[in-house]
């Protein structure tokens, strides 16, 4: 059966084949006779209780330069597809909390968008994790500059970030005698205006920030472990670290099969758990990456395992 999916994502030309997860769904789709549509956020029309999109089907080229060609463009309700893919990367400000609600109405409308809209709007990427307490490193979340302070001065080596942040951006180590932990706090609060995430330090972090896939709640058997380069503490691909694909250990499993059933029951068809260690530091769910990698160096093929779950919870 020949499906209609539209994917909801950046530019098409500021995507790269050689690692974009999302080209790496189309191509699978396509490959199984799918149409692919696209859809820029900004295109998203709300009228009434219909919300549409100028939407352009793309043929997928066997090459990397150019990895698409027109196909044909034209306005599209949205629940005209058999699903819709919202994969468009964070900031997670206020324009895309506006595609949420917009993109709900067109759930209640009979679409299918995967991630579910509210799912995603509702799990804050980092403060979703403190739902599961007993996964979790010591972990704080407030923009009470005395509290940080006592949480650094408690555990010593301590980690503090944004709850806005991805690719690694404004992630600091701190430890308590650090001479610039002030300013540090002061930057990341905004003198206190600002909730932040602070975290006792995992040293097992040299050993990789491990990315791990849930797909309509089962894990891929293979997780790509993003090690740090050296005089860093952060391990993201966007920052220099160096992924490398590697077999769940026992610990990934156990947090992989804790968190899957409850994550899929939400709507969340694909997920990207992020753990140090064993354990949980962040539950990724606007669009998860790693596809590429995982299969270039495993040969277990991602793509092909979300796109049975996608062609399924298209036809439930």
């Amino acid at each position: 059966m020949i499906m209609q999916f539209a994917f909801i994502v950046d530019p098409l030309d500021a995507l790269k084949p050689v690692k974009d997860s999302s080209i790496a769904m189309m191509r699978e789709a396509a490959r199984r006779g799918h149409e692919i549509w696209t859809v820029q956020r900004g295109a998203l029309s709300l009228s009434g209780s219909e919300l549409s999109a100028s939407a352009l089907r793309i043929d997928l080229a066997q090459g990397d330069q150019p990895w698409y060609s027109p196909a044909g463009a034209e306005m599209r309700a949205l629940r005209d597809f058999d699903a819709v893919l919202m994969r468009q990367d964070p900031p997670f400000d206020f324009e895309y909390i506006t595609a949420t609600w917009m993109l709900e109405r067109a759930v209640a409308g009979g679409a299918r968008v995967f991630n579910h809209p509210r799912a995603v709007r509702d799990h804050s990427e980092k403060v979703s994790i403190c739902e599961f307490p007993d996964l979790i490193t010591p972990t704080l979340v407030t923009r009470d500059v005395a509290a940080i302070n006592a949480f650094i001065d408690l555990h010593r080596d301590s980690i503090l970030k944004p709850l806005d942040g991805m690719g690694g951006s404004r992630i600091f180590r701190v430890r308590a005698d650090d001479p610039n932990r002030n300013v540090i706090i002061e930057t990341l609060t905004g003198d206190g205006g600002d909730t932040l995430m602070a975290q006792r330090f995992i040293p097992d972090i040299a050993q990789g920030d491990k990315r791990i896939l849930l797909i309509d709640g089962e894990p891929v058997p293979f997780c790509l472990a993003r090690i740090p380069k050296a005089g860093e503490t952060r391990g993201n691909l966007a920052v220099g670290g160096r992924g490398v694909a590697q077999p769940l250990s026992e610990a990934d499993w156990r947090i992989a099969r804790a968190l899957g059933p409850v994550l899929a029951a939400r709507g969340l068809l694909l997920v990207g758990l992020d753990v140090i260690g064993d354990r949980l530091t962040e539950i990724n769910v606007t669009s998860p990456t790693c596809f590429v990698e995982i299969t270039e160096q495993t040969g277990f093929d991602v793509a092909a395992m979300f796109v049975d779950a996608l062609e399924r919870a298209a036809t439930r």
